[in-house]
Parts: C-alpha cells; structure tokens; sequence
C-alpha cells in the first residue's frame, strides 16, 4: 500500500481436497483460455466485491466495535505492510517488478506511512490493545510464513488483491473513524485515491513476472493460495477472530 507524500500527494478451516484440486485447475485455466493477467484481475474483482459488500454498515455497529475494526486493521497494517512488499521484492525476478516495487518501498519509509496509520488509530481512539492484536495474530503468522516462501506470482497476486481492496476499503474506514469523532482523514484520503493507480502497477508487475515464468503450470498452481489467506486475515480484522467463514477457494470458483 503506498501513498503520496503528506500535503496531497500522491481460525480458518482448511479447504478440503476436492475444493484444492478444483482451485488448482481453475487458477490454469484462468492462465491458458484467456489473458493471464486481465482474467486473474477479473477474478479478484469478484472476491473484492463480496467481501465489500459483506461489511456491516457502520451507523449499525456500536463505538466500541468501530473502535475494534479500526485498532485490528491498524495492528495489522502499521507493522507488516512493509515486511510483505520486501518480500516481494526478494522474491521477483523481473527488472519491472523490482522497479516497481522498490519505489513502493522508498514511499513507505521515506514518508514514514506507518506513523500516518498510527496518526489515523489515534484521532479515532483505536490505538490497538493486547486483545486486538490477539483476535488477528493467527492469521496474520499464517500470512507471514506464505510471504516467507518467496513464491513471486502468489506473493504478487496476493498483493495486486490487496492494493485493490484497501483502495475501496478507505471510504468504510473513513465513516467509522468520523463516527467515533475523529477529523484526522489523511490517511484514508491519500489511499482511496493513489491505491487505484498502485494496484494497475501490480498487474503490470505480475505480467512482467509471469513472462519469466520457467514453469507457468508450476506458477498456476495455488495461484491464491495467498489471497485466501489474506480474506481470512480481513475477515478478522472487521468481524474478529471467532467470526463464521467461508473458504476463498469457494468464494473464487462461484466468481469464475
């Protein structure tokens, strides 16, 4: 997730073998009948929308459950959205994915993003305690050790979902950090608009990735395998960790 400079600038059930076996030939078929890329981002549009539209409204939820969603998303983000692009960057092989991603990278620290995440927590009173830390924390490892095995397509895949979900999160975010008082907005503005751009630049990445690809039945296979791992994490994050769910893996075939 990136943004630009400030003052404007730019526990989960496991699926079962039938849905892998399933999502193994789907994720090829998405990659051999039709251009990989534009088919993979239809594809997560799909999952983006359901999971949108899933959200409780905000007015219905009482202040400390808005005060919940917004320290778990911040316990989250504050720390790891870094640690995840540097794990991409590690793992891609493409001149233009690395280009891409390093600038992502320079932005993140350069303008010190996690400290406008925590501004953000703050002005609404959601500044994450032990217990929010702890509705996320095993899903969120979960999403650690996939990051970890430096697989470049999935961790790219994974990522272009994220980036074109958080872009389209930022307006529910914004109405529960304004019913809880809050004024302080830069970081949802910045991100509801430069994240679109952010997310088109990881598709461009994950084409010129999947060009190098020695192996592109390799590469297809459990091709969101980190996605799925990411929706289980999100859904903590807005309903905690004892929330029902459904499998990605489902989710994502029902799409197709």
């Amino acid at each position: 997730m990136r943004e630009g400079a400030p003052g404007g600038t730019c526990a989960r059930q496991p699926p079962n073998k039938e849905n892998a076996r399933m999502m193994t030939s789907s994720s090829a078929d998405l990659l051999s009948t039709e251009p990989a890329v534009g088919a993979i981002q239809r594809h997560l549009d799909g999952v983006i929308d359901d999971l949108l539209s899933s959200l409780p409204a905000p007015e219905r939820l009482s202040a400390e459950q808005r005060r919940a969603v917004i320290a778990r998303y911040t316990a989250v983000l504050e720390g790891n959205f870094i640690y995840w692009m540097t794990g991409a960057w590690l793992a891609v092989k493409s001149d233009a994915a690395r280009a891409k991603i390093m600038e992502n990278l320079h932005e993140e620290v350069r303008d010190a993003h996690p400290l406008m995440m925590r501004r953000f927590a703050t002005a609404a009173r959601a500044v994450p305690t032990e217990i929010d830390v702890l509705a996320v924390q095993k899903n969120l490892t979960a999403v650690r050790l996939f990051i970890g095995r430096l697989s470049a397509v999935r961790i790219i895949v994974t990522m272009a979902f994220f980036e074109g979900l958080i872009q389209r999160f930022m307006p529910y975010l914004a109405e529960l950090a304004r019913l809880q008082g809050s004024e302080e907005m830069e970081y949802t503005d910045v991100h509801g608009v430069c994240d679109i751009t952010h997310t088109e630049e990881l598709y461009r990445a994950l084409q010129a990735e999947m060009t190098l690809a020695t192996d592109p039945a390799a590469a297809a296979e459990n091709l969101f395998e980190g996605v799925e791992l990411l929706h289980a994490l999100i859904v903590d994050i807005v309903a905690g960790s004892s929330a029902p769910r459904r499998s990605i893996r489902r989710l994502q075939l029902e799409g197709v």
